[in-house]
């Protein structure tokens, strides 16, 4: 992990002092609902790290892609083919004003395409799909031949389908093709497991699973309809398949050769803490499942047939969630890169380069930080790199970034940032609104204090935000004014039950900035900021990247001894976007299900949310209908709500915002509380991540909550924990519920 770097170090050592018993609490006073108070000290503005050297901003205008997973050169042809998740095929002409021309659809979804050398002369287009979508299905992925008709608009044969490779299909299914300058085909494996390479596959030789693979498509043997290159790197171990090239690969998610070198370079993606950047080498082995790039995984199993060879770089969690494997640039535009490895992550949207010589990294950089969902990059004939964004289906490139830095003038404390008349005592500056949501997401036990700023007499768009659709279910968010400001204060009891003891442990503030353009190409960015209190409950000082752990001594009655010790985890910049996201509308508490109840305004005032907002003219249009007209959560910790709505309730303010439609979470279901349980996708439906050693499990079995997995992550720590992130806890209230609410489903709904 890279180390951590303060520029206010004694701050923060005083903010991570023990802490002590509470100062009394200061009363707050009563906030007025009658009457808008402008808020103009927000002195939240712009960043407080230096600009990126690099923006992105769209290319290929007309392009619109439906999740796009793939995109390859045709060669000798200046177009691009890509392959969209659900089978269908396009070509692109490296043109700016080129559309996307669907050629055709192979009724089945497909990971990865690429078009043989000599398309120009045989037309052979060749696709890596998933045949059955069964977990663990025999032969369930593919790699398959197409011909395509190239007189007049391209075509698919569909019925020109030549199986060239198959292996079984799993939680992780590789995918990626690509034709090396030797002319043979290089095809990525995943481990074909859920959690843990739980088949331990990823140093076994004797299958395809978590390996690399190169095979020769021009000629057949024994094997099928293709041969094994002599000078692989197993060809004569009897105990290994010829075909794998490298292995001890977990997902290896997009791999380029360099133009000039004809190296092989990708992005592995890691699982508990590291994403790995990989230079691959001939029979090489990258230590999947015994390592995780270079930090032991699960160094009691069997290690394959040779060392373990080192990552060319890592990045933690906190950093990169799912890398996405780039290319080495070899363009013009932008000299500084040239022979630089480019890349970027799915979850945060981060770019990078590195540059690699005589063995070693010798620059490394993030050149910019984007609000997409970066499934893979693309390259032209004239070597310039495209970010691929598979929300929006639509392709960007990197231009330099003339923009100012405005980190001098960023507030490095929150007595500094404008929001609170005293920060002290933790009364807010005029103008800022409180609030309170219908459904907490849990935070280990955390009390939370929350604000909204909105700047001068800025307005809320109710309910105007609707993309990314279609979406079955997807709540619409609020829009809100350019540089509107969210304030969170976690607190905690020092000693549970007794407010007295409460400490406050950090604020989070979220700042919007509209940009220019549509939804569909990305108009918002939200950017996190947590500052961490002091031992003196004073003030709060920024806490730079990246996150921070703090151990935290609790007197607890319940807990053995008499105490309970949790780690509570500071999120890094980069990590609160991995729960703000666009398809969770950003603002996960700033909605009409969540803030559609009473509030305590203090001076014995209490009134729905809604009705104070439209009073106070925080709306730029009246909600369509009365407060209780509109939909909302309920509080799931009031035992008096039905079970049911407590359950959808918690699942939606805790699970939905990754479990929702291009909500990232990398299952297919939903747990969104606008659907019926039968359309969420979860109902005896077979769980991607393996079976953490429960009886025949589904997602959610009616009826039994013993073998649901949705209840079984949540009340687990450790290694496949729901939440992944941002808990270290498990809500046992609330698994209990959830357990009763799970058996009380009829079995007739299996």
């Amino acid at each position: 992990m890279r180390s951590l770097c303060l520029t206010n170090v004694p701050l923060i050592l005083a903010c991570l002092a023990s802490l002590a018993a509470a100062a009394d609490p200061v009363a707050r006073p009563a906030f007025n609902t009658q009457k808008r108070v402008p808020f103009t000290g927000s002195r939240v503005v712009g960043s407080p790290d230096p600009p990126a050297p690099f923006v992105v901003k769209q290319t290929f205008p007309k392009v619109k892609l439906f999740e796009p997973v793939a995109i390859n050169r045709v060669p000798g042809a200046k177009r691009f083919v890509v392959a969209e998740r659900k089978g269908i095929l396009k070509t692109i002409a490296m043109s700016p004003d080129a559309d996307a021309i669907s050629i055709g659809d192979i009724g089945r979804t497909a990971y990865g395409v690429a078009a043989h050398p000599q398309f120009e002369k045989n037309g052979f287009l060749y696709v890596m799909s998933i045949a059955d979508p069964t977990e663990g299905a025999p032969k369930g992925s593919r790699v398959s031949r197409f011909t395509v008709d190239r007189k007049g608009d391209w075509k698919v044969d569909l019925a020109s389908e030549q199986i060239v490779i198959e292996w079984p299909s799993g939680g992780h299914n590789g995918g990626n093709l690509a034709f090396g300058p030797d002319g043979f085909l290089y095809i990525a494996c995943g481990d074909g497991s859920g959690i843990a390479d739980e088949r331990q596959t990823g140093q076994d030789l004797s299958d395809l699973l978590a390996c690399l693979l190169r095979i020769d498509v021009d000629h057949k043997s024994a094997a099928g309809n293709y041969a094994i290159p002599a000078d692989n790197p197993f060809v004569k171990s009897p105990l290994a398949r010829g075909e794998i090239f490298a292995y001890g690969l977990r997902q290896f998610w997009k791999y380029s050769f360099d133009r000039q070198t004809g190296d092989l370079w990708g992005g592995e993606v890691g699982q508990d803490l590291w994403e790995m950047v990989l230079r691959i080498e001939k029979g090489g082995n990258y230590g999947w499942s015994v390592s995780e790039g270079t930090h032991p995984f699960r160094p009691e199993r069997p290690l394959g047939p040779s060392p373990i060879l080192k990552p060319i770089l890592e990045h933690p969690h906190s950093d990169f969630r799912s890398i996405t494997g780039g290319f080495v640039y070899r363009g013009t535009k932008h000299k500084d890169l040239s022979g630089a490895y480019v890349y970027g992550d799915y979850d945060t949207g981060k770019v990078h380069a590195l540059k690699y010589v005589d063995g070693k990294v010798v620059w490394q950089k993030e050149l910019v930080d984007t609000p997409l969902r970066i499934v893979t990059f693309a390259e032209d004939d004239a070597g310039e790199i495209f970010l691929v964004d598979y929300m929006n289906g639509t392709f960007y490139e990197l231009a330099p970034n003339t923009a100012k830095s405005t980190a001098a003038d960023f507030p490095r404390k929150l007595s500094e940032t404008g929001l609170f008349a005293s920060t002290k005592d933790h009364v807010p500056a005029a103008g800022l609104f409180p609030y309170s949501v219908n459904a907490e997401l849990w935070s280990d036990h955390a009390i939370k204090d929350r604000f909204l700023a909105l700047p001068g007499d800025g307005q809320i768009e109710f309910d105007g935000v609707e993309y990314p659709q279609p979406a079955p279910g997807a709540p619409r968010g609020w829009r809100f004014p350019d540089k509107t400001v969210t304030v969170k204060t976690f607190s905690m009891e020092m000693e549970a039950g007794n407010p007295a003891s409460r400490r406050r442990l950090e604020t989070r503030v979220m700042l919007f900035e509209q940009l220019a353009g549509s939804e569909e190409v990305g108009d918002q960015v939200w950017q996190g900021f947590t500052y961490l209190w002091n031992d003196d409950q004073t003030d709060a000082v920024l806490l730079e990247e990246p996150g921070l752990d703090r151990v935290l001594t609790i007197q607890d009655a319940e807990a053995p001894g008499g105490q309970r010790k949790q780690v509570w985890h500071f999120p890094s910049r980069s990590e609160c976007t991995l729960c703000h996201t666009m398809p969770a509308k950003y603002a996960l508490g700033v909605n009409t299900l969540q803030l559609n109840r009473d509030h305590d305004y203090g001076g014995g005032v209490k009134a729905n949310q809604i009705d104070v907002f439209a009073k106070l003219g925080l709306f730029k249009k009246q909600p369509p209908k009365p407060h209780a007209d509109l939909p909302r959560l309920v509080d799931y910790r009031d035992d008096k709500q039905p079970l049911e709505l407590r359950a959808r309730s918690y699942l939606q303010a805790n699970c939905a915002h990754c479990h929702m439609k291009w909500g990232g979470g990398n299952a297919e279901f939903q747990l969104v509380s606008t659907l019926p349980v039968a359309e969420l996708g979860i109902v005896n439906a077979k769980p991607n991540h393996g079976a953490f050693a429960l009886n025949d499990p589904k997602i959610l079995v009616p009826g039994d909550a013993n073998r649901s997995m949705i209840l079984h992550r949540m009340t687990k720590t450790g290694l496949g924990r729901m939440p992944h992130v941002g808990s270290n806890v498990v809500d046992e209230k609330s698994a209990k519920f959830l357990r009763e609410w799970i058996d009380s489903l009829p079995v007739s709904a299996r």
